[in-house]
């Protein structure tokens, strides 16, 4: 089930004082071989888009399903969103995290007031398609899974087409895919011959492996200071709705993602993660084509060892 344009724009009322209209800026690197825009989701008040969707999936939930507070698997992101919006509801928040999360999403998620618990990779994996986890009485709310999740993360395609109506491609990280299918139901129906691509990088594109053999695959997966995309596997749902809405997944190794993140603080004074910078990579290295390229900037919770070690490379 996708989101429809009637839930997105529904969604979009919900998140009134929970999340921000995030800017759309051009980025001051005019040897680009596209028109390549911003948008500036590391700039919400979790430093992720992920608190559009967690916002809109709990603001819909009744008061006995939130009696027992809510639940999620996430390696950061997600996590801050559930949290931020517990916090304000004054319930209880669990985190399922893997063990490679970074430990500052991690620290960021208890300072809100999240309980988090570490688990190995495949357990936290499973955790996903169980939507729950022994020993934790809470309402599960899917970090992609969820078409009130989707249709949160959607609402950014109502802000990118009042500010650039004339958007020729939408580049948009994968994770889940819950931000990729969000934003592309709405951008089929209000600009269908917009193109839209998922960014990946090469250490954990399961997307780009999926498209090329027409079914949900698994892949090797390497961690790397991209963590907030990529995994070993995608949703046979996910799929299926990437599918139907991206026009592809585009692959850029490491380097160009680094290269990406530095170039985004040096010429726009922007802090994003690796997640964030991996569509302006995908769009400098010219793979979403000429003209008006948006890349969705989707976080900027970056550790800040990493993000020093990364500038400060050659």
């Amino acid at each position: 089930m996708l989101p429809t344009l009637a839930a997105v724009e529904e969604a979009r009322g919900r998140l009134s004082g929970a999340a921000i209209r995030t800017p759309l800026v051009r980025l001051n690197y005019r040897e680009a071989p596209a028109e390549i825009y911003l948008k500036l989701e590391n700039l919400q008040p979790i430093g992720s888009f992920k608190i559009r969707g967690a916002a809109n999936a709990i603001a819909r939930l009744s008061r006995e399903e939130l009696a027992g507070g809510v639940l999620t698997a996430s390696a950061g992101n997600m996590a801050q969103g559930v949290a931020w919006r517990a916090r304000d509801l004054g319930i209880p928040c669990t985190v399922v995290a893997p063990e490679t999360a970074p430990e500052t999403k991690v620290r960021a998620v208890e300072r809100l007031g999240g309980r988090v618990i570490k688990v190995p990779f495949g357990e936290w994996w499973d955790c996903f398609e169980r939507r729950a986890y022994a020993g934790v009485k809470a309402h599960f709310v899917h970090a992609f899974d969820d078409p009130d999740v989707m249709a949160g993360n959607g609402t950014i395609a109502l802000e990118i087409l009042e500010d650039l109506p004339e958007v020729d491609a939408v580049v948009i990280p994968w994770g889940g895919g819950g931000l990729a299918c969000g934003i592309a139901a709405a951008m089929r129906e209000l600009r269908p011959n917009c193109k839209l691509y998922a960014a990946e990088v090469e250490t954990a594109a399961p997307l780009a492996a999926s498209l090329a053999a027409g079914a949900a695959r698994q892949v090797d997966y390497q961690p790397s200071f991209v963590d907030g995309i990529g995994g070993r596997g995608v949703f046979p749902a996910m799929f299926e709705r990437a599918q139907q809405l991206l026009d592809g997944s585009l692959v850029v190794g490491l380097e160009q993602v680094a290269a990406a993140l530095r170039l985004l603080a040096e010429r726009n004074r922007v802090i994003a993660e690796g997640a964030g910078a991996c569509p302006v990579a995908c769009a400098l290295e010219g793979l979403a084509g000429a003209g008006k390229v948006v890349c969705v900037v989707s976080g900027g919770n970056i550790d800040l060892a990493k993000l020093c070690h990364i500038l400060t490379e050659s």
